[in-house]
């Protein structure tokens, strides 16, 4: 398996902790948002996330947006990697 090495300039621009929010493009399936949260409780410090459901036009995929307290330049790259991971997502932006 080959790691990715990322060079993203986040430290530059943010002071940690803070709030930063991903927004991962899937399927409309039901299940797309219980594995987004999933990641998410994993990687992340417990609290009470609550996620922004936005559906397409022809309703074939979903917009989900969270706002997550991250510690680090590493912890965004490395939800960005894991919410890459899931199947029904095609895009974290």
């Amino acid at each position: 398996m080959v790691t990715e090495v990322k060079n993203t300039r986040f430290d530059e621009f943010l002071e940690f902790p803070c709030q930063f929010n991903f927004k991962v493009l899937g399927l409309a399936q039901e299940q797309l948002v219980d594995d987004i949260m999933a990641v998410i409780r994993q990687h992340a410090e417990a609290a009470d996330y609550s996620p922004t459901v936005k559906p397409s036009g022809k309703g074939t995929y979903h917009s989900v947006t969270v706002q997550v307290t991250v510690t680090s330049k590493d912890h965004i790259e490395l939800l960005y990697t894991e919410l890459g991971k899931i199947e029904l997502v095609r895009y974290v932006l």
